[in-house]
């Protein structure tokens, strides 16, 4: 029977069904009424959700657009949900293992974005804690149907998974036990009359499943994973053009990466020079870190801190530079409860009930920052950045159905954007201050050191006879071969973080090749439709109707972006 519903309709119903078939995924996008279930990862759960995919696929394909926003609409549905058809039948989604994104992971985190107070809350996180270890035997069954057909990812990743198991469940670390601390938080008074030793031995369940998960993936994936961490060009192609949304030239854009990084270089030193005449970056550096005044001392004091100026931003920004409708206006900074090295955004709850959130997840024995370096992550995390592209998606629901506002997400817009929201604010004269400047030119310049490792690693190029972006303005290992180890080394040259923050970023693009350049590779494309627009619009552009018009089509993959921009 041909399905006569609109494309608005169809999306609409992928919510809802989607939901019911991942509930964890209800929970992140905000969509109420799944809090007490949990996502069923076994084989037969994977066939359901791809065969919903694969269902409302055709049912879109044969579907004519009432209008040019139902025909982006389309656009962006066909170019996500076909890729991930790809990425089932090449073996990818359901072997998924990497120290920033699997099941395991969305397992663990659905509970950071639970309510907490209130008996009904308490219930729900009762109800999921007792469906954790039914969830990972699930998974495990799956990751070993995979691994016997070959699909299974590098050895290093199972064991860096496998250490922040250690890390999450308190075997080693700082944190303590995730799923122990997060009962012992409750208020006992919301508990009703569940015994709070339940609580705790439910929690005491999952975090034991999840510990023998953890050895599950070192004792019997890591010996059967991958020797080589570089994952090739025909994979990395297929995870470019997912986390894209777009296809590009990844040797053009290997080369291109090497001169946006030489440009950011002269910046920083111009701007080191501002900051103390004479001086180099590192010397610039020095100096700011030691400056007393330039400093946050404590983790609570550094939230604080990134609270403020989120506040502050979105102040300034609204109704003059961005049309911010008031739900928008609410931002929480947060501390993330676990120690992995990780800062990232969590969108509202659909009624915005749970408003948009920044997450850090500070690594063991940091204590002291310096706000120089993170105002930029502000803007990026917060407005005009993450949070006001996706809170502004998720509240127009006058003009996108509602797996646009909710479901879609392509990392080279979302990530793009908010690299060029970054750069925007200096535009806007929000970085006069040059330690802030150099922040962001820093932060970009890590971006832009992305593009080279990440594609270098996996596809095994040779580093440019005549690079000279190593300290000193030397040749950075010339004519070699990429590897892992001068991966690491190359970071450390080119970003002034933690350690701790550069391993595991390393380790991060080997496990999800392609994902790291979409934020400068989105930033380049967004920069590029934003010229195209003014250049077919002359005096008439507006940069603040520019703004309004493209978030108004939602997330949606970079080359649907601009077929959309170049109505306009």
């Amino acid at each position: 029977m041909t399905d006569t519903r609109t494309i608005d309709a169809l999306c609409d119903a992928f919510v809802d069904d989607y939901c019911a078939l991942d509930p964890l995924t209800a929970t992140s996008i905000g969509v109420a009424g799944h809090e007490h279930e949990m996502t069923d990862y076994s084989p037969a759960g994977f066939d359901a959700r791809e065969a919903l995919v694969r269902q409302v696929v055709a049912a879109v394909e044969a579907a004519t657009p009432v209008d040019d926003r139902e025909a982006a609409a389309r656009d962006a549905f066909l170019e996500r949900n076909r890729l991930e058809i790809e990425l089932e039948e090449a073996g990818v989604n359901r072997s998924r293992m990497s120290v920033l994104w699997s099941p395991l992971h969305e397992v663990r985190g659905v509970f950071d974005l639970m309510p907490t107070e209130g008996e009904e809350a308490v219930a729900a996180i009762a109800a999921r804690l007792a469906l954790v270890p039914t969830a990972l035997e699930g998974l495990r069954v799956t990751l070993s149907d995979e691994a016997r057909k070959g699909n299974v990812v590098a050895s290093r990743q199972y064991a860096e998974v496998a250490e922040q198991v250690r890390r999450w469940t308190g075997q080693v670390g700082e944190a303590g036990d995730f799923y122990l601390g997060l009962v012992d938080r409750l208020d006992p008074a919301d508990a009703g009359e569940r015994d709070p030793a339940e609580l705790r031995a439910l929690a005491g369940a999952a975090s034991a499943a999840t510990a023998s998960f953890g050895l599950f993936l070192s004792d019997e994936l890591e010996p059967q994973g991958l020797d080589k961490e570089g994952v090739g060009r025909e994979v990395y192609a297929l995870a470019s053009r997912y986390f894209l949304g777009a296809e590009v030239d990844l040797d053009e854009t290997y080369a291109w990466g090497w001169t946006e990084l030489q440009r950011l270089s002269d910046l920083m030193h111009a701007t080191a020079d501002r900051i103390e005449a004479g001086a180099d970056v590192d010397g610039a550096v020095a100096h700011l870190d030691a400056d007393p005044t330039r400093v946050v001392h404590g983790r609570e004091e550094f939230r604080d801190w990134m609270q403020a100026l989120a506040d502050r931003t979105i102040a300034a920004m609204a109704d003059v530079h961005f049309d911010i409708p008031e739900p928008i206006r609410r931002i929480e900074c947060m501390l993330a409860p676990t120690n992995d090295g990780g800062i990232y955004y969590t969108g509202p709850s659909e009624d915005f009930e749970r408003p948009g959130r920044m997450w850090w997840s500070v690594p063991d024995g940091i204590e002291d920052f310096h706000p120089w370096r993170e105002v930029t992550t502000v803007f990026h995390e917060g407005v005009p950045g993450h949070h006001l592209q996706v809170a502004q998606t998720a509240y127009r629901s006058d003009m996108l159905n509602r797996w646009q506002r909710l479901m879609c997400w392509c990392s080279g817009h979302g990530e793009g954007w908010a690299l060029y929201a970054e750069r925007l604010m200096e535009e806007l004269g929000f970085l006069d201050d040059p330690a802030d400047l150099l922040g962001m030119l820093d932060g970009q310049s890590l971006r832009a050191a992305r593009v080279i490792v990440d594609i270098g690693m996996h596809l095994e190029l040779t580093i440019p006879e005549d690079n000279r972006l190593g300290a000193g303005g030397t040749a950075f290992h010339p004519g070699e071969t990429w590897t892992p180890e001068l991966g690491l080394e190359f970071m450390r040259l080119h970003c002034r973080m933690d350690d701790e923050f550069i391993q595991f970023e390393v380790k991060r693009y080997l496990g999800l090749p392609g994902q790291a350049p979409s934020y400068k590779v989105g930033e380049r494309i967004w920069l590029e439709a934003r010229a195209g627009v003014q250049e077919r619009q002359g005096d008439a552009f507006d940069l603040k109707a520019f703004h309004r018009e493209a978030l108004d089509l939602g997330s949606l993959g970079l080359d649907p972006l601009r077929a959309a921009l170049e109505r306009l």
